[in-house]
């Protein structure tokens, strides 16, 4: 089928993604969120995600955010993490994707390694490169006999965008491919151990995609700079988000008995905040309320290290560790805590970094402090909204004095400003990029 935008009605677009509920996690939710509002807005989303995909994480309760009657195809795809894990004697591959847990501690640590150099060595862009030439011959086939007036891949995984483009390439449907994170300058790039040959090979596939998709989105305004550095024609900014749903469902009181330091989701060892743990040992020994009311909740993952650390500096005992639970929990715990903990990992593209959690922290109206760049893209969201305060990851007497004033309820922050973040309102941003998108096309074709 040959694409031709004035004998269609702009309502149907082919989303690419590997990530769908019943995955857990933030990549997910982004594009849920979409969905959910594009509907609202009278848009028809057509989702193809694999059949049998490698989650390291579920959460059903985003199952009920799927609107009803929505298309959903899948197809059945071929990942190497059986091999993986016969090489690396491990029942689940979370380590690989949840930017390289060492939860593990030194046990098998040579095979660590080469899992990880063959990982970044033989599979590019990713794991999922076997599903791309499958998928985009399926797709165009649907599409000979199906309509779709705009494609969106959203990755990483990048193979995602591989596939869009392929499709693209057939159909000439418009294309919008979307970044939650960077592809070579993500954070653990570096760590992939790659030979000249595939930096090369992942750098050029890079190229390809930012300078042949119709619109590039991307989830903060440092990414898109160095997207178009790289040759991307039309680039976009559209942030993560909160849903207003999410946070009205959730009751907001505070335990006064608890000075409770809440962090949501995974902690790896590249985030592991040295600085927060120094200052927090000397507040626990100079303030008697904080020795009687602190509590450090870390729900999710948490890296061997961590737990090390906190256990260093003699705070093992104010340690709540609650495993992994779905969105909908997580939303209550952000509306009960004393403080919000925001890491930034520190790595060289941090000033770029713009997680998912923070604005769902912004939605919660609780104190945010954040560790990171304090010229970065978080930073300056947090100061616009009068949500919080960030420090320098060298900066303890600034994380002291900031733990000290909260405990003592000298300084209030109230969020403000951050409505546009709602994720009804970024939908309507996407709505306009693709209303542009058709509009322009059409243009072309007169």
């Amino acid at each position: 089928m040959i694409f031709n935008p004035l004998n269609s009605t702009p309502k149907k677009i082919l989303i690419i993604t590997y990530y769908w509920p019943p995955s857990g996690g933030s990549g997910v939710q982004r594009w849920v969120k979409f969905v959910k509002y594009l509907v609202k807005n009278g848009w028809d989303p057509i989702i193809y995600t694999p059949e049998n995909p490698e989650y390291p994480s579920l959460d059903n309760s985003l199952l009920h955010e799927i609107p009803k009657n929505i298309t959903v195809i899948k197809t059945p795809i071929w990942e190497p993490f059986d091999l993986y894990k016969k090489i690396a004697n491990r029942k689940n591959p979370e380590n690989i994707n949840a930017g390289f847990l060492t939860e593990h501690g030194k046990k098998n640590k040579w095979i660590e390694a080469l899992s990880i150099w063959i990982r970044g060595n033989f599979f590019i862009p990713d794991a999922r490169k076997y599903w791309i030439k499958p998928s985009i011959k399926f797709l165009n086939n649907y599409l000979n006999n199906n309509s779709a007036d705009l494609i969106v891949s959203t990755g990483p995984p990048h193979s995602m965008h591989m596939i869009a483009q392929g499709v693209k390439k057939k159909t000439g449907i418009p294309w919008l491919a979307d970044f939650r994170d960077p592809w070579t300058n993500i954070d653990f790039y570096s760590d992939l151990k790659l030979t000249r040959f595939a930096d090369r090979k992942h750098r050029r596939l890079e190229k390809n995609i930012l300078r042949n998709a119709d619109q590039v989105v991307c989830v903060g305004e440092t990414m898109a700079e160095e997207m178009r550095a790289l040759g991307a024609k039309r680039v976009a900014v559209i942030t993560n988000g909160y849903d207003t749903s999410d946070i009205l469902t959730s009751s907001k009181q505070i335990d006064e008995d608890k000075f409770s330091i809440v962090h949501i989701g995974t902690l790896n060892r590249s985030r592991n905040p040295e600085i927060l743990w120094q200052a927090l040992e000397k507040l626990v020994s100079i303030n008697p309320n904080a020795r009687k009311k602190l509590e450090i909740k870390l729900v999710g993952k948490v890296d061997i290290n961590v737990k090390n650390s906190i256990k260093r500096h003699g705070l093992e005992k104010f340690l709540n560790l609650v495993p992994y639970i779905e969105h909908k929990d997580a939303v209550h715990f952000q509306a009960h805590a004393s403080i919000l903990l925001l890491l930034i990992n520190n790595t060289p593209n941090a000033k770029g970094i713009l997680t998912g959690k923070m604005f769902e922290y912004l939605g919660a109206k609780r104190p945010i402090l954040s560790i990171g760049p304090v010229d970065g893209d978080a930073a300056k969201i947090i100061t616009s909204c009068k949500a919080g305060s960030t420090y320098d990851y060298k900066d303890s007497n600034g994380i002291l004095n900031f733990l000290n004033e909260q405990l003592n309820g000298n300084q209030i922050y109230h969020s403000v400003g951050h409505e546009k973040y709602s994720r009804e309102n970024l939908t309507k941003d996407l709505i306009d990029l693709f209303n542009s998108m058709l509009h322009e096309l059409q243009n072309e074709n007169k």
